[in-house]
């Protein structure tokens, strides 16, 4: 799979406790993403945040948190992300979702047994 040009850049914030049909939330959107045939998914862990309950979630050995924020994004073609939107939507019950254009520069899939490769 190659895609280059214009695209979307989707954001979901939710917690690292927040759970969907008995998984963590933010598990069961990147396989939702993946059933999706959408292009990939990257979970990042917050070191620190707050969100609408303005409760400070935080790493520091003082306030350690056991909900840490976690943000998942997915960036593929408009109408990829568009289509699965509304599965998300069921899927956050607290949360945010962010979406912004973006310009790929290059994703590129190699052939089978070529992952990794590169070439001079």
């Amino acid at each position: 799979m190659k895609i280059e040009g214009e695209g979307q850049l989707l954001r979901i914030y939710v917690g690292e406790t927040d759970r969907w049909e008995g998984r963590p939330l933010y598990q069961a959107i990147v396989l939702k993403a993946r059933e999706h045939g959408l292009a990939g998914a990257t979970v990042l862990r917050g070191m620190e945040g707050f969100g609408a309950h303005s409760r400070i979630h935080t790493t520091r050995i003082l306030r350690l948190s056991e909900d840490l924020p976690v943000v998942v994004e997915i960036v593929d073609k408009e109408e990829r992300i568009r289509a699965i939107l509304p599965v998300l939507d069921g899927m956050v019950g607290e949360g945010l979702i962010t979406l912004e254009k973006v310009h790929i520069i290059a994703y590129r899939h190699g052939e089978a047994g070529q992952e990794g490769s590169h070439k001079p």
